[in-house]
């Protein structure tokens, strides 16, 4: 047994030693020359045999002197941006060659400003992959039909690029998935139905992209879910009620859809809602009166809706109030008088049938 642990410890270092594989190396070599970095110089450092010393952004495993790491920010505080004075630029496209390094667990190409063409299919072929995060590109076309396939991958983020087509079907099967941010795209069609399936989900960031459909009733049962941004789609029907069950949710943004119905007085009501943005809807009927000495809103947005009714007076009784905006609705009648109301301008009730009150013109 000693023998064998001896022979086994030797290979290990053996590899430490020789430094990465040839096939690694060759690989990056590829990836490197599919793309343009002018002005940092970071790819001068891709030379010589051994890949996992010195190269910059890349590092390995030890244990087999594979690849496991490529860390390339286009915003960052390492010395080489701060002695050039700037932000990274780097055009070009992803080339496929990156798939050939099957120990790859955290693939960030992130911020680069220039950097276009389609995430490569064959990306999906990563079963180790943690971490892929492509923000702040030109990448374009779909989000590859097999994302599903990266059981293992906890952050996906593809935000503020300009990547068009449907959420795959598939994605509900990242089990691992905690953080999903799609943003600032030209994603369309709906949110796949059995999205609740994915139990790990923390942050679903979705927002300024082009989705239509109804928000799925299934989100609801996502317990780990703490923020929620959808805001800016084509989205329509009524806000599910579960929303307002669910135990840790604390960020909310729905604002610019095409949501309807009634407020669901368990948003307004759960304590654990800091935020909460349904502006510029089509909202309708009253504001739920559920309000109470544990209600602690950072943000209370319910502007640019067909809200009618009064104001109700248990928001007067919230903890906290910091940014509220009642404005363009059907309210009538008297601002309640309260703590939470002392600090707000005229601009938070502008825009309402007849209301009255501080701040507005007396009753």
């Amino acid at each position: 047994m000693r023998l064998l642990f001896g022979a086994a410890l030797l290979l290990v270092l053996a590899c430490a030693a020789s430094g990465c594989p040839a096939s690694d190396r060759k690989a990056l070599l590829a990836f490197k020359a599919s793309l343009n970095e002018p002005y940092l110089g970071i790819f001068k450092t891709w030379t010589g045999t051994d890949c996992c010393r010195n190269w910059y952004g890349v590092s390995c495993d030890p244990t087999v002197a594979r690849v496991a790491d490529i860390n390339l920010r286009g915003e960052s505080e390492d010395p080489i941006f701060e002695k050039a004075g700037r932000s990274g630029y780097m055009t070009g496209t992803i080339n496929p060659s990156i798939c050939r390094l099957d120990r790859l667990t955290n693939f960030i190409l992130a911020d680069w400003k220039g950097i276009s063409g389609e995430i490569p299919p064959c990306i999906t072929s990563l079963s180790s992959l943690r971490v892929l995060d492509l923000v702040g590109n030109k990448i374009s076309g779909r989000i590859p039909p097999s994302i599903g396939y990266l059981r293992r991958v906890t952050v996906l983020n593809l935000a503020d690029n300009e990547v068009s087509g449907e959420i795959p079907a598939s994605i509900v099967q990242m089990s691992s998935l905690m953080h999903l941010d799609l943003r600032n795209n030209k994603i369309s069609g709906g949110i796949p139905a059995d999205f609740g399936k994915l139990t790990m989900l923390s942050r679903v960031l979705l927002g300024r992209n082009q989705l239509t459909g109804t928000i799925p009733s299934s989100i609801a049962t996502i317990y780990r879910l703490a923020d929620l941004d959808l805001s800016m789609n084509r989205i329509s029907g009524w806000v599910p009620e579960q929303l307002g069950k669910m135990p840790v949710l604390s960020t909310l943004n729905l604002d610019s859809n095409w949501l309807s119905g009634k407020l669901p007085a368990s948003l307004l009501s759960n304590k654990g809602v800091g935020i909460l943005n349904l502006s510029r809807n089509g909202m309708e009927g009253e504001i739920p009166d559920v309000f109470g000495s544990n209600s602690y809103f950072m943000v209370l947005d319910l502007s640019h809706n067909n809200l009618k009714g009064k104001i109700p007076g248990s928001l007067s009784s919230a903890k906290f109030i910091g940014h509220l905006d009642l404005s363009h609705n059907h309210l009538c009648g008297p601002i309640p008088i309260g703590e939470p109301f002392e600090h707000l301008e005229a601009s938070s009730f502008a825009n309402n049938d007849c209301l009255c009150g501080n701040p507005l013109r007396t009753c």
